[in-house]
């Protein structure tokens, strides 16, 4: 089944997932996990309320006592998982994928992740066999609502946001849920802020240019200090200059990085390996330890655990934090991140400003491309690079990553989509584009 990724379950509805397989899923998962508490919730897609009423009757009929809790954000699963001590939680959501997407998240006890090195692979056999007869002793079903302790714990976090004024994108998804909580004490522009499966708006990938236009164009209209956007499930969250610059996110780790290591000097920062040299730079000019791992939550997670790192950041938008179970939450990350920018502003340095130490290197950007032997084509370009020059450092994990003294390469296979990500970056803009061209003939792209 071509459905169980690295982190999740994610595929077309009707075409690759149904309410058959939403049906074995919730009735085999307890089985593989262990417990019988189980917390359901589900995004605005379209295909949600069904696949979701599926999946709890499978869980039902495994013995498993199951809160549904309706509409919610990816992170707000992963707060009540570990908050209310659930032994599984299951967010019915394919995140920033299309609209005819869907798929599942899940969660164990103490909101660790379960990926396909952790679960998922046996949930996929046995999801291939006929399910066993309902259990004797049927769970039974309660409809909750822990939006306001999920509100409530957020409002620790509330920054002094006087004077700042910014535009805030919720992608029709489900960060329009806390939103208008959130920013209500400051000069905020709420847009695509009603939750809509259909995404009439706009893609709910910010990665996406045509995903960002609707944010670029009224952060500009507004003259606003800054804009943030949520992706459908609110679990990543990006952000637009007040040029109506897009931010690469990995450049943000080290911005709400000087929020923790205010409190914990010297402490490990968790990034992924595509994080750019500029942002290990700036981490470690503030003292931090900065740490490289591999892509993808299900892994960040495991690893900020192990290193007892309070916070930690991906390329793709996702951010970490110890306070919050060690779980990744757009919500929490716009709170932080904004702190941290209405400081500098008080300061008289702006966004930008405040972005262009740490921005420092001529970068890519990730550079998708559908190849359809991916493992050959990493192996021509690494062999290649390789005998031209044997690299300061290579790392090899969630995909492979060449270190020179003036450039450095990153390729992998992505986990949830068909392509090679290649990411390249270099002192400037003339060896950037050296190196890309060379790159690009050996993948035969050019």
């Amino acid at each position: 089944m071509g459905v169980f990724k690295a982190y999740d379950i994610r595929g077309i509805y009707k075409e690759e997932l149904d309410e058959a397989l939403a049906y074995r899923i919730g009735r085999n998962l307890p089985a593989l996990i262990g417990g019988k508490k189980v917390l359901v919730g589900r995004d605005a897609r379209l295909s949600s309320p069904s696949l979701s009423k599926s999946l709890i009757e499978g869980l039902l009929d495994a013995g498993c006592d199951v809160d549904d809790v309706g509409f919610s954000s990816t992170p707000m699963i992963y707060f009540f998982t570990a908050e209310f001590n659930y032994d599984i939680s299951i967010q019915v959501t394919a995140s920033h994928n299309p609209a005819n997407y869907n798929g599942f998240k899940i969660s164990k006890k103490g909101a660790l992740p379960v990926g396909y090195e952790t679960g998922l692979a046996e949930l996929e056999k046995a999801c291939e066999k006929e399910c066993q007869p309902p259990s004797t002793l049927k769970g039974t079903l309660s409809q909750k609502n822990h939006i306001p302790d999920f509100l409530s714990f957020l409002d620790r976090f509330a920054p002094d946001l006087d004077g700042l004024r910014i535009v805030v994108d919720c992608s029709d998804g489900m960060g329009a849920l806390t939103a208008k909580h959130l920013f209500e004490k400051c000069d905020a522009t709420l847009i695509a802020a009603t939750p809509d499966g259909g995404f009439p708006s706009h893609s709910p990938n910010p990665l996406e240019p045509a995903g960002r236009e609707l944010i670029t164009k009224t952060v500009l209209e507004q003259k606003a200090d800054l804009g943030i956007i949520f992706d459908g499930d609110a679990d990543r969250v990006m952000f637009i200059d007040e040029n109506g610059a897009f931010v690469r996110p990995d450049l943000m780790i080290p911005i709400m990085a000087s929020y923790f290591l205010r409190k914990y000097p010297n402490a490990p920062i968790l990034h992924d390996i595509r994080t750019s040299r500029g942002v290990t730079e700036a981490l470690e000019r503030m003292g931090a330890k900065p740490y490289i791992w591999k892509v993808g939550h299900a892994f960040a997670k495991v690893k900020l655990r192990e290193i007892d790192a309070p916070y930690g950041g991906e390329y793709a938008g996702h951010y970490y934090f110890r306070d919050f179970h060690w779980c990744d939450s757009g919500e929490l990350a716009s709170l932080i991140a904004l702190g941290e920018i209405a400081s500098a502003k008080k300061n008289g340095i702006s966004f930008s400003q405040l972005l262009k130490p740490i921005d420092s290197y001529a970068n890519s950007g990730e550079i998708n491309f559908r190849i359809e032997d991916k493992d050959g084509a990493i192996e021509k370009v690494i062999s290649t690079l390789k005998e031209e020059a044997p690299p300061q450092r290579e790392l090899d994990f969630g995909g492979i990553r060449l270190d020179y003294s003036d450039w450095w390469i990153s390729l992998r296979k992505s986990n949830t989509e068909p392509y090679l990500r290649l990411l390249l970056e270099a002192a400037d803009e003339r060896l950037l584009k050296e190196r890309l061209t060379k790159v690009k003939e050996l993948l035969g792209q050019n």
